[in-house]
């Protein structure tokens, strides 16, 4: 054994027998201290209180010798400047974030939503210093429905016209969600084309596609060019089937539907990547046990795909409706815009008013009635 072996081997020796003296004493404390309790309980107050001061004295001793080194004292001077906790700079950046936001939509939404409610009670006038206000109460209101006969006439074609388009509408994005989730050559081209319209949705191009030139300022050959996307014919179809006087109001309907299907196609971009999102959401277990119980395509689109996809229906429904209610270009918007035109603000205000408690009640109805069909997986 070398010389350094046997210094180190003496080291660990001295090191053990200190150990096992400090244990030593720190027993005999904790002896001394149970013999403090029993003074207690014997209620032996003075030798209590001097056995107590003992063990006290000795044990701070003992866990003096056996701690370590006390960590340097702190600097005592304050550092200059408030320190800012991490938590608080996240909090404070979030903030930073949203500020302009919430700036925007109380100046840009909330501010004008407040002055439109106060402009549908008054009569209101251009003046010199700005808006001039005449209180009326409710007469905007009772003048839109019991005066204004193609305000009430412009509902009702928006009511029928929005109860006709939305089943349509659905079913022929649910149709086309399930084709594009097939696997085909060219398929991701092909969901390409069916969002396209919603990307290229412009007021012109819409304008000229529809063959409204007045508000696109376009002339010459553009009305030709939107003839190709209709489809009128509805009667030359019908009269080369054989089938003749059929009811006008049926032959209004087939037209229709038939002379918007560009339409059609055009407002289904946004429910088609719903639902074939909810197409690849259903769980490939449940397709393996449609096929072990020998399910049909057939039964398998009504049993499984449609109770997945139910939540997504619900929402594509909303969607749909207040789409069609808020679009320019149904009646009722164009007798709202068009009275703000006409610097009827406090009248447009009450119109406008009327139409969204009307589009809030057809929702609550909608939902109440969708949603009991709805189906909710729980895990």
């Amino acid at each position: 054994m070398s010389e350094y072996e046997k210094d180190l081997l003496e080291q660990a020796e001295d090191a053990a027998e200190e150990a096992e003296e400090t244990v030593g004493e720190v027993t005999e404390e904790a002896q001394e201290a149970e013999e403090a309790v029993e003074a207690v309980i014997a209620e032996d107050a003075e030798d209590a209180e001097d056995a107590y001061e003992y063990a006290g004295s000795s044990a701070a001793e003992a866990a003096a010798e056996v701690s370590y080194e006390e960590p340097p004292a702190r600097n005592s001077k304050k550092q200059k400047g408030a320190r800012i906790s991490y938590e608080r700079k996240k909090r404070l950046y979030g903030y930073g974030f949203i500020a302009l936001w919430i700036i925007g939509t109380l100046y840009f939404f909330i501010y004008p939503l407040i002055v439109s409610i106060v402009y549908s009670f008054n009569k209101t006038t251009v003046g010199e210093g700005g808006m001039e206000l005449k209180n009326i109460g409710f007469d905007n209101y009772v003048n839109a429905f019991r005066h204004d006969t193609n305000y009430t006439k412009a509902l009702v074609d928006t009511l029928s016209s929005t109860a006709l388009k939305t089943p349509l509408i659905l079913v022929f994005s649910i149709f086309i969600a399930v084709i594009l989730n097939q696997k085909f050559r060219g398929r991701t081209f092909a969901r390409a084309v069916f969002f396209l319209p919603v990307i290229i949705a412009t007021g012109p191009v819409i304008d000229i596609i529809n063959g409204n030139m007045s508000t696109t300022g376009t002339s010459g050959n553009a009305e030709q060019f939107s003839t190709l996307f209709e489809a009128n014919l509805v009667d030359e179809l019908l009269e080369f089937l054989g089938i003749y006087n059929i009811s006008d109001r049926l032959t209004e309907i087939i037209n229709t539907l038939t002379s918007e299907i560009f339409n059609l196609v055009w407002n289904s971009g946004i429910q088609i990547l719903l639902f074939l999102s909810a197409l690849q959401g259903i769980p490939f277990s449940a397709k393996e046990a449609a096929q072990m119980e020998g399910a049909t395509s057939w039964e398998y689109f009504w049993k499984i795909t449609i109770p997945y996809i139910s939540p997504q229906i619900l929402t594509c429904l909303v969607y749909t409706v207040v789409d069609s209610f808020v679009d320019p270009g149904n009646q009722v918007m164009e007798i709202v815009i068009g009275k703000a035109n006409q610097w009827e603000h406090g009248y447009m205000a009450a119109m406008a008013w009327a139409y969204f408690l009307i589009i809030g009640i057809a929702l609550a109805i909608i939902v109440a009635i969708v949603n009991k069909f709805i189906y909710y997986e729980v895990e």
